[in-house]
């Protein structure tokens, strides 16, 4: 993996982890301006809904498998994994995929899916 693949797959775990996950500061500097998600309950997501996301006082306990980063240009790279996301002893299975794309020498997220899937064997 390329130095800038680890640090991209450093910053979408770090979308994974309950404290920076819940940090306005930290999601504001992470999201760009245009952002947008499709959740895996099929929800529509702003940066706006990222960055004000309050239930920080819920711990995140999530596993991402498989985890590539595809680069589509020099600015532009295609990360997916599956993600194991434990909610309160239920494990919730997930494909996912972000976009992110690098402004002024900096990473920022663009958008991001989740797809319901089965476990993993």
């Amino acid at each position: 993996m390329s130095a800038e693949a680890a640090d991209i797959s450093q910053l979408e775990h770090s979308l994974w982890q309950t404290e920076t996950r819940y940090d306005s500061d930290y999601m504001e500097r992470l999201v760009s301006a245009g952002f947008q998600e499709f959740g895996r309950s099929g929800r529509r997501y702003t940066r706006n809904d990222i960055i004000t996301d309050t239930s920080g006082d819920t711990k995140i306990a999530a596993v991402l498998h498989n985890l590539t980063c595809d680069p589509v240009t020099d600015d532009v790279t295609l990360v997916t994994y599956i993600c194991e996301l434990d909610r309160d002893g239920t494990r919730e299975w997930s494909n996912r995929a972000s976009l992110w794309h690098k402004a002024s020498g900096t990473w920022q997220l663009h958008f991001h899916q989740g797809t319901p899937t089965e476990a993993l064997p």
